[in-house]
């Protein structure tokens, strides 16, 4: 793949694993799931699910803006939620960075997260312009 490019910033945590933070080709950028971590200290936010998720969503589009995009080219997301419980006030708080034409998107209930977070955000973009 000669289209491959890795994308970093200092604006949002660092990978916690063997991953990028993104991953430029074939005309998109693909995100990866972003965690309730300060940029800079790597901590997990403390707080209640709708702060977690404006840290979450804040990571994706510190990196999304590093790419050269914006929320307005997200094409695709998926969040990943420990309970359907916290839902609503996920989805409020996920509504509102995404005021005209939101993305497609999928939600999953899942059993455990990364550093024991509530919530996890993936993001895919259109790079094509």
């Amino acid at each position: 793949m000669t289209d491959k490019k890795i994308v970093t910033t200092t604006s949002a945590p660092a990978a916690i694993g063997p991953y990028s933070q993104a991953v430029q080709a074939g005309g998109f950028l693909f995100v990866s799931g972003q965690i309730p971590l300060i940029p800079g200290s790597g901590e997990v936010l403390k707080g209640d699910i709708a702060s977690q998720t404006k840290q979450v969503m804040e990571n994706l589009k510190a990196i999304i803006t590093a790419a050269g995009f914006s929320l307005k080219d997200v094409v695709k997301c998926t969040i990943y939620i420990k309970s359907m419980n916290d839902f609503a006030k996920i989805n409020e708080v996920y509504g509102s960075y995404f005021d005209a034409e939101p993305p497609a998107r999928a939600t999953v209930e899942v059993s455990e997260l990364p550093k024991n977070v509530d919530v996890e955000i993936d993001a895919i973009v259109s790079a094509a312009q």
